[in-house]
């Protein structure tokens, strides 16, 4: 990885964008350290701005993050080997990037640590566009699960001429007689209700409904 300006692509499956990345090199005697154009725009800067060093590394870390990642760093500084590392930084904006670095402690012949080098690639938009998706994903979910409850209702409502409470009470207590979710029920008698050829089933399902319901309720009473 000795070119830092190299043709390196980093990109995301959950989108069309390429992630933000650098690659670094350090030589330990002294600590010299070179960054790729990538790194720079990573902590917010463009090349010539500032001049990488340990400390503003360090400086960038979110202070939550940075006592782990310089154990890190220690424990390679020690051992060498490759690492590995989910971290947050801030930019010179004060922008928080979650990026994810990763790379190796290299030993020379003396069995000491002389260099490390790898890559810092920024993953905030991923994680951003994957919590996004999750939560569209969570609403879909759940107004797909009113509509079916709705529509089980509706059919009870309809079959039974009762109220659009007791209706709902009935699939409830049909579901805890079952120890089945209440959209588990609810689908089951709208995909009858739908089915042209399970009119009987439809039937003896909302019979059996009716029962439930009544038995639960006249326990209740008694209760």
């Amino acid at each position: 990885m000795t070119d830092l300006n190299g043709p390196y692509t980093f990109s995301s499956a959950l989108g069309d964008n390429e992630c933000v990345a650098g690659t670094f090199h350090v030589d330990v005697d002294g600590w010299k350290i070179d960054w790729s154009d990538g790194m720079f725009e990573l902590h917010g800067y463009q090349r010539g701005e500032v001049v990488p060093t340990l400390e503003l590394l360090y400086a960038h870390k979110h202070p939550e993050d940075r006592p782990k990642c310089e154990a890190i760093v220690a424990q390679v500084m020690q051992s060498g080997g490759y690492f590995c590392m989910y971290h947050r930084i801030i930019d010179s904006r004060g922008r928080t990037r979650r990026v994810l670095t990763s790379g190796e402690g290299i030993v020379d012949d003396a069995g000491r640590v002389a260099e490390m080098e790898g890559v810092m690639v920024d993953l905030t938009t991923t994680l951003q566009r994957e919590t996004e998706q999750t939560a569209r994903d969570a609403v879909l979910g759940a107004t797909s699960t009113r509509s079916v409850i709705d529509q089980a209702r509706g059919i009870l409502m309809g079959q039974l001429k009762m109220g659009a409470d007791d209706a709902f009470k009935m699939l409830v207590s049909t579901s805890s007689h079952r120890n089945v979710k209440l959209v588990v029920v609810a689908a089951e008698l709208v995909q009858l209700a739908n089915s042209p050829n399970a009119r009987n089933y439809l039937d003896n399902a909302v019979r059996a409904i009716h029962s439930q319901g009544s038995a639960s309720a006249g326990r209740r009473r008694a209760g």
